[in-house]
């Protein structure tokens, strides 16, 4: 296969790239795309007219040709850059590549005006594709120790492939001529294949990666609350579960404190509903405010909320839970106009050597029921003494 061949190609699959995203998000119900995804399908708008263009080389006028169709090329490459970035979860298109975009069109499109030979403006193309490379491969390598067997394997292969494309730069600079070993032929066939299988890889490993990334989303929302951020009662179940079974071994004990925020209906019903979301996010932070790291916060259910203290005794859970409760009083929570004031009434249990979760959460919520029947807005502890 010639270089032209494969320019042809890199045009054709970007082209077909682009129809079926089109098609994709013609579909009906379907929701905007992130911002993540609207980069990389302008990426992909970009270097489909600038791959075809470079291969309509001679047909067309040459400014439409070479600068024109190089500074398409390079804003293609910048915003693969960003698509990565975007999906890393920080946006540096406008502080960091944009500027450098700036930057390489400058170049490039000056070295043609002032008619610098083609290889150094290949080696100046092929320095730039490097550098966005990189910054792709920078976005991609975040979290590095923590990140998939996929992701590991993308950083990888961009570097490798990166350091083609950029020696290819190198030498066109250095070397216009090639050497007895390296012909320019072979030099530039070799930055082509790279930046070919650069692009391909790029296409494969974005949708892979993201599709990753909504699988693990998706499991992330099985146990946790979309709306507080804390385990919902499955995760938090999953998270106890280990320390239920640890309590038949002696040591030091765990606690369980059951919070339920006194009155909340009244808010949904007087103010709507997003005005008891936006209380209820607050309260929350309010109380993981009091917990250590270790500690574990879940929800329940409505507004009755499970804090799991791993190592404390009731005495100690007792405070935890006082200090909670009188954080929430002082919290006066501003919605729009209003200003809510909440109190919380709490129930505070131990694991026992025969619990399990059922006749835990009986216990925890027995005390509940108990500080409710007594004015709300206190905390009870349930009998520490173990039946016999």
């Amino acid at each position: 296969m010639d270089i032209k061949t494969l320019v042809l190609a890199l045009a054709l699959g970007n082209f077909s790239l682009c129809a079926a995203l089109f098609f994709y998000q013609q579909q009906a119900g379907r929701s905007a795309p992130s911002a993540s995804l609207r980069s990389w399908r302008i990426a992909r708008q970009l270097q489909a007219v600038a791959w075809g263009l470079l291969y309509l080389r001679g047909a067309l006028p040459d400014f439409l040709t070479i600068p024109f169709a190089y500074a398409v090329l390079f804003s293609g490459f910048a915003f693969d850059a960003s698509a990565w970035w975007e999906l890393a979860g920080r946006r540096v298109w406008r502080r960091y590549l944009l500027p450098a975009l700036g930057v390489s069109i400058g170049l490039f499109t000056g070295a043609w005006l002032l008619d610098i030979p083609a290889g150094d403006r290949i080696g100046i193309a092929a320095l730039v594709a490097g550098f966005f490379a990189l910054a792709s491969a920078g976005a991609l390598g975040r979290g590095w120790r923590r990140g998939t067997l996929l992701r590991r394997y993308l950083v990888l292969s961009t570097l490798s492939l990166t350091l083609v494309v950029l020696l290819r730069g190198v030498l066109a600079v250095l070397l216009p001529d090639g050497a007895e070993w390296l012909s320019p032929a072979l030099v530039q066939a070799a930055g082509i294949v790279a930046l070919y299988l650069l692009t391909f890889g790029n296409v494969f490993g974005y949708l892979l990666l993201s599709r990753e990334q909504q699988e693990s989303e998706l499991a992330r929302l099985e146990v946790a609350d979309p709306l507080t951020d804390v385990p919902n009662r499955r995760g938090f179940y999953q998270a106890l579960a280990p320390w239920i079974a640890l309590a038949r071994r002696p040591g030091q004990p765990t606690a369980l404190i059951l919070l339920k925020f006194d009155d909340f209906k009244r808010i949904n019903e007087h103010y709507g509903h997003p005005v008891g979301d936006l209380v209820l996010k607050a309260l929350v932070d309010v109380c993981q405010k009091q917990l250590r790291d270790s500690d574990l916060m879940g929800r329940m259910g409505g507004a009755e909320f499970a804090i799991q203290l791993p190592r404390t005794g009731q005495e100690d859970a007792c405070m935890v839970a006082e200090r909670i409760r009188l954080a929430i009083a002082a919290l006066p929570v501003k919605a729009g106009k209003a200003v809510i004031n909440m109190t919380a009434s709490l129930g505070v249990t131990t694991i026992r050597p025969d619990d399990a979760a059922v006749s835990l959460f009986k216990r925890a919520d027995e005390a509940l029921q108990q500080a409710k029947r007594e004015g709300r807005n206190r905390v009870v502890a349930a009998d520490s003494t173990p039946e016999v």
